[in-house]
Parts: structure tokens; sequence; C-alpha cells
């Protein structure tokens, strides 16, 4: 198990950082949606596998979608809470506590309604993890109907920054391993897509660039995020059937081309029919 959870913390602290650079680069709308394909979620998925088996990696591939869900309305806060504390002396604070307030009261309850309710038995695994699915997709839909400038940033991020958020990222889905190890698998669900990526990366680049960029980023992020909770729906059958490394590579292909690249390229459209060209 602590094989597992070594080799998947130390692949998602690698992927996790470039977004980040992706989105200072290439601005919001490639950064934000094509840089959030699953990244970090295919070693946490496979060291489920090796950890706790078929049964774990279901139960735990289950929540990711309403995770994802969760990690919407937490970008969605980064698009809202500023203009509340656009007056107070420390907005990036207050807009960062109130961001994670809000995914932990929420996932909070997501746990409760799964594990102490009748909620999680009146449909199955696959059901739950579908419309978790559905939920966030017109989630994200409605966050980007009105499109936003993506501007690129001006000032590269530090390299302290990079290494602290590949380190989140590599804590968050070390726990997660660790907890489906120990049999807890909707803890390990939740743990693999707490917004680690998002948060290092809207606090990072507000640090470097200012608010405009990390907002510019969130829709498209919203939406490419999508991807993950794609690929959680594939996975949970491809990787039994096919096995961990394979049934990942199924599962991510099927993430990326059935969903990363053509949310893209009608998120592009729309914003070249706005007239956004940053």
């Amino acid at each position: 198990m602590w094989a597992s959870i070594l080799v998947s913390a130390v692949l998602a602290g690698l992927v996790a950082t470039a977004v980040t650079v992706a989105i200072e680069r290439w601005g919001g709308l490639i950064g934000g949606l094509l840089g959030t394909a699953p990244s970090t979620i295919v070693p946490a998925g496979i060291g489920l596998y090796m950890a706790g088996g078929e049964e774990e990696l279901v139960s735990s591939m289950m929540v990711v979608p309403l995770g994802m869900l969760l990690n919407a309305l937490f970008l969605g806060a980064w698009l809202v809470l500023p203009r509340w504390f656009v007056n107070s002396s420390r907005p990036l604070m207050w807009t960062t506590v109130g961001a994670l307030a809000c995914w932990g009261v929420l996932g909070f309850g997501v746990w409760f309604l799964l594990q102490n309710t009748r909620f999680g038995v009146m449909f199955t695994e696959q059901e739950l993890a579908a419309v978790g699915l559905v939920l966030l997709l017109v989630t994200a839909v409605w966050f980007n109907r009105r499109p936003h400038p993506t501007p690129k940033g001006n000032n590269a991020v530090s390299t302290t920054v990079l290494l602290a958020r590949g380190s989140m990222a590599a804590a968050a889905i070390g726990v997660a391993v660790w907890m489906a190890g120990l049999g807890y698998p909707l803890l390990a669900g939740l743990a693999s897509v707490f917004p680690a990526i998002f948060l290092t990366s809207m606090v990072a680049l507000w640090l470097a660039q200012g608010p405009t960029v990390p907002q510019g980023a969130a829709g498209p992020m919203m939406l490419g995020g999508a991807s993950v909770a794609v690929y959680a729906n594939v996975a949970m059958w491809s990787m039994p059937a096919f096995g961990a490394v394979l049934g990942s590579l199924v599962a991510w292909l099927a993430a990326v081309l059935g969903w990363s690249i053509p949310a893209f390229l009608v998120l592009r459209r729309v914003h070249e029919r706005a007239g956004i060209t940053g």
C-alpha cells in the first residue's frame, strides 16, 4: 500500500504543476480548459485500485463526479466572492477562506448523505456517478454561458509557488490512496478531488498577475474539470475490465477526446463570436 501511496503522490505532484504554467503562458481559455484534463485522478485511480481492489475503486470513483461538482462551485466562488471583498484589506485571503469553507461544508453534506441516509442505497454506484456528472455539466455550462476575457499572465509564477502547488496536490492524492487502503472509499473519493490544483492555481495566479487572470480562467477550468468526472465514470468500468494501466488509458482517452477537446472547441467558438480574443 505504501508503494501505491508514494507512486501516486509523486506522479500527482509532477502533473499538477503544469496547469498554472499553462494558464500563465496561453491564457485562461487554453490553459484553464485543456490544462484541467484528467491528471492527478489518473495516478489516484491506479493507486486506489492497487490499494483497495475493484470494490474500493468503484466506491471511490462514484463520489468523484460529486466532488468535481463541489470543485465547480469552489471555482464559482472565485468569480463571486472577490466582488464582496473588493474593499477589504485582504481580498485574496477572504476569497480563499470563503471558497474553502464553501467546499468543506458542501463536501461534508455529500459525505453525510451517502454515509448516513438511504440516498446511497436508492441508486447504484454507477447511477450516482452519472447523476453527479450531469449536475456538474449543467453547472459548468451555466457559469460559462457568458464568456469572460481570459488574458495571459505578464509575470512568471515563482518556482517556490509551483513547488508548493505540486506538494499540495501530492499530499491530497497520497491521503486519498491511504484512506482507500484503510477501507474509507467515500472519504478517499472526496480527498482525491480536493481542489488542491484549483486552489493553488487561483492563489498563485492572483499573487503573480492580480485577480483578473485567475477569474478569467475559473470558467474554463470549471468546464474542463468536468473531464475528470467523465474519467471517473468510464474508469469504474474500464479498470476492472482491462486492468489498472490499460483501463486508465481507456478512461483518459474517453475523457479527453469525448469532453476536453470538444469543450475547448465550443468555448473558443463562443469567445470568437463574442469578440473576446484574450
